[in-house]
């Protein structure tokens, strides 16, 4: 029976290797990939809370009866899925889950949080009034040094900091109200222009870059010095076409999951 088994399984590799992957090659992913689901489902379930750290390799090779390369590369997996973070001669920890972003859509930071089903809130909020600056002015067609207002927080999600944003508005639109302004304080802005004014945005028009965290970014999101974010910077119109907002977001990379819908490039014109 040995040396039939052993044939067998020698038949098998040959067979795999034909078409260009061994048979342990293969069963490598699939333990990999049971061990990626097992974790995931720990994390998932609640059993592993954020910020918990793992095991080490050694140990979570050994609960699992695999080997810390197959540990290693599901761990991978997890990170690329951002379930994970892993901080060199530390450790591996479970990381606050992702907020999911589709580039394609225009909606705002308090939508995208609601839809990866985690709280909404704001830290630091603060507004003042001043006169616009030439390029502000020129984005929302305003007289040079005409007042706007200024809307400066920081955004959570579940309590954790995501986004650093400063919105500007034209004073005029908003009259004399102090409960609108504190709307906007604790709440959406683009909420309140429509619930408060009939204000509808329509579209916006926005600008992407990644920067490197400086210290006065670096307190008030809590992250490190040097720390990837992405600079969001836009002017959203309202259904007359006419400029409403200028908003600036510096979000916290690795809080957020971008996505956008990339067309074409179809079928080509001989």
């Amino acid at each position: 029976m040995r040396r039939t088994a052993l044939y067998d399984r020698r038949r098998s590799e040959v067979s795999d290797k034909r078409n260009g992957q061994s048979s342990k090659g293969r069963s490598g992913m699939l333990r990999a990939e049971t061990v990626r689901v097992e974790l995931s489902e720990r994390i998932a379930a609640d059993h592993l809370a954020v910020g918990t750290r793992l095991p080490s390799e050694p140990k979570l090779a050994a609960e699992l009866g695999v080997s810390r390369a197959t540990v290693r590369d599901a761990l991978r997996a997890l990170e690329q899925e951002g379930l994970v973070r892993r901080v060199q001669g530390s450790g591996t920890y479970v990381a606050h889950p992702r907020v999911p972003n589709s580039l394609d859509m225009n909606f705002g930071v308090t939508a995208a949080i609601r839809q990866g089903g985690m709280r909404p809130g704001v830290e630091h909020a603060r507004h003042w009034v001043e006169p616009a600056a030439a390029s502000e002015a020129e984005r929302l067609e305003l007289a040079p040094g005409e007042d706007v207002l200024v809307i400066d927080r920081v955004r959570t999600a579940d309590g954790r900091p995501v986004v650093l944003s400063r919105d500007v508005l034209p004073r005029k639109l908003l009259g004399e109200g102090d409960d609108v302004v504190g709307a906007m304080l604790a709440g959406s802005v683009y909420e309140v222009l429509e619930d408060k004014f009939g204000i509808t945005i329509q579209y916006g028009i926005a600008s992407l870059q990644p920067v490197r965290a400086e210290r006065s970014l670096t307190e008030r999101l809590r992250v490190d010095k040097g720390e990837l974010l992405f600079y969001l910077w836009q002017v959203d119109y309202a259904e007359s076409g006419a400029p409403i907002l200028s908003s600036h977001e510096y979000h916290v990379a690795s809080a957020f999951e971008f996505s956008v819908v990339r067309r074409g490039p179809g079928k080509r014109i001989p």
